[in-house]
């Protein structure tokens, strides 16, 4: 199957317009009338190349500057793609992944990527209130919706008192059913703090993105009934894909 644009624009050389931004607007122009939909993929940089008659540089740089406008995804390794809506996550009292999904009719689907006993960092230890050395439970889980990457989390569980996670984990990736198996039936969000930075090469892998688009990072502290901590949270969610929502 052949890709090909929907229009075919001709370039106006020399006419005091950059080359790549006539590619961008001609893209845009095509997405904006709904001829290429959210989620529908764009022709391939080599067909974008021979259609304008440019270099791939050229058509690179278009592309960057739609998604740095978010007006399209660049998925490394699968290409690039009409963006779809933004999704709202709320953070309240009870952040559950899959609850908050499937409320907005998508499919939650949680990957174990994994497991390993790590001494806590400071960070770590400041988190679950223990010393600095002790053994945690680092549990590093991809978040995705309808098939779409959203978050990469890296959770931490004191041990030994959550030891039996790491055989719940192994039948089903879900947070909540582990700690249930573990004697803590519902544990409620203690505090979130939310910042934004560009991801590492591992984060952006996991989330298929650019290393240019940020992600917002959200330090979680999840505590049980009685107030204990139980799991220290470091969340990465696509800044293009997700719109964090702070419920009181």
């Amino acid at each position: 199957m052949v890709e090909t644009l929907m229009t075919k624009p001709a370039l106006a050389r020399g006419g005091g317009v950059a080359l790549w931004r006539q590619i961008a607007t001609a893209l845009e122009a095509d997405i904006s009338a709904g001829k290429r939909q959210p989620g529908e993929r764009l022709p391939t940089e080599a067909v974008l190349t021979e259609r304008f008659a440019v270099n791939r540089h050229t058509v690179r740089r278009a592309l960057e500057e739609l998604e740095a406008r978010g007006i399209i995804r660049v998925e490394q390794g699968r290409g690039a793609f009409v963006a779809e809506d933004v999704l709202d996550y709320p953070l309240g009292p009870r952040t559950r992944f899959s609850e908050i999904i499937r409320r907005q009719n998508r499919e939650a689907v949680g990957r174990i990527l994994k497991i390993e006993e790590i001494p806590a960092d400071a960070q770590v230890a400041a988190g679950l209130c223990i010393r600095r050395g002790k053994p945690v439970l680092r549990v590093a889980r991809l978040c995705l919706a309808n098939g779409r990457q959203l978050a990469l989390g890296l959770h931490h569980f004191p041990l030994p008192r959550f030891a039996a996670l790491v055989q719940s984990l192994a039948q089903q990736a879900s947070i909540t059913v582990a700690l249930a198996a573990c004697g803590v039936p519902d544990y409620r969000r203690q505090s979130t703090r939310i910042t934004a930075r560009l991801p590492s090469p591992e984060e952006a892998k996991h989330l298929l993105q650019s290393r240019s688009r940020p992600v917002i990072v959200a330090e979680a502290l999840n505590t049980d009934p009685a107030g204990v901590p139980v799991d220290w949270t470091l969340v990465c969610y696509a800044a293009a894909r997700v719109q964090l929502v702070v419920e009181s």
